[in-house]
């Protein structure tokens, strides 16, 4: 039973006490009347000053930022009815609604540099949902669910050149916005006499060499069997048949834990000076 605290001594008394150094504690003084600024702070500016500072244009590609971008329109003559050939179909893909405008922007503004007429559309959005369990021990009759939104726009280039469709598409897969997936239809229109077409193709490049004699690689120059080495080649590389000790037979130290390479000349210098002295001695005797 603990003593009551009337009994207990001065000294223990004393040590349950907290002692603090004395701060003087600052009193923050609030005002609910309006803090004015100086006159020299709030000093309006001049009519002539405003008006000569709203004049000054902004540089075209500062200001273009501003504004929506430009579109071309096919130019080929067509009848009434007769519909615009579709050259490409580029469709991204982003869950940031602001990555997928910058960089639809940013490709429609490259297409109307390269000339090429470009559309966009908005796809609906794809909405994925997955219900799994929340944990594996104390959670594990529990359930979590998990959203993804996936937000889709399509630009579609309507009579382009098929190398400037190209170009365009390396330049957009080169500055790639983070956050952007790219998927791309490239569609390519040709008549159905494809073989006349190679024929005069040949003539015209018939032409155009003259009398230049091309030749024909010999069957001894490497080639002999080439198709059968570039097939075999890249198929047992990619299991590791040029590895060391892969166990290949039909492969060069494959066998060996480390590949050997040979030198010129077989031995070194001087193991190669003994190694004749020694078939020397040999011959005389």
């Amino acid at each position: 039973m603990s003593t009551p605290s009337y009994s207990r001594s001065l000294a223990s008394a004393v040590k349950r006490l907290k002692l603090s150094p004395s701060i003087a504690t600052l009193t923050s003084q609030q005002s609910r009347q309006l803090q004015h600024s100086t006159r020299l702070a709030a000093q309006p500016i001049s009519p002539n000053l405003e008006r000569e500072l709203s004049e000054i244009r902004l540089p075209k590609a500062v200001q273009a930022t501003y504004l929506a971008p430009l579109k071309r329109q096919p130019t080929t003559p067509r009848k009434a009815n007769e519909p615009i050939e579709t050259v490409c179909q580029l469709q991204l893909r982003s869950y940031n609604v602001r990555n997928l405008e910058v960089f639809s922007d940013f490709a429609l503004r490259a297409a109307y540099f390269l000339q090429l007429p470009a559309t966009s559309y908005n796809l609906p959005r794809r909405t994925e949902r997955w219900t799994v369990p929340r944990s594996n021990f104390v959670h594990k009759k529990s359930q979590e669910n998990f959203e993804r939104i996936t937000m889709r726009r399509e630009i579609v280039i309507k009579e382009g050149n098929p190398e400037t469709v190209s170009v365009w598409l390396a330049f957009l897969r080169k500055y790639q916005y983070y956050g952007v997936g790219l998927k791309a239809n490239v569609f390519e229109y040709g008549s159905l006499k494809a073989a006349e077409e190679m024929d005069a193709e040949a003539k015209r490049v018939e032409e155009l060499l003259g009398s230049i004699e091309l030749e024909k690689p010999a069957k001894g120059m490497g080639q002999l069997g080439l198709p059968e080495k570039m097939v075999d080649q890249a198929f047992k590389a990619s299991w590791g048949a040029y590895a060391p000790s892969s166990g290949a037979q039909s492969v060069p130290d494959g066998n060996k834990r480390v590949a050997t390479v040979s030198v010129e000349g077989g031995l070194m210098p001087e193991k190669q000076e003994k190694k004749t002295k020694g078939e020397e001695k040999e011959g005389a005797a």
